[in-house]
């Protein structure tokens, strides 16, 4: 929902979901990186 200024305010909805959609890719970032562990060890050796 845009403003007359032409900013968007967040409602509370607005303000849980970005904090789900955060959490996901955080936790799918870190499964990530135990599922290829043996790869980003070998990146970090070289």
């Amino acid at each position: 929902m845009a403003t007359e200024e032409g900013t968007e305010t967040n409602s509370p909805l607005d303000e849980v979901m970005e904090d789900i959609r955060r959490e996901l890719v955080r936790r799918v970032a870190a499964e990530d990186r135990n599922v290829n562990r043996e790869i980003y060890d070998a990146l970090e050796d070289e």
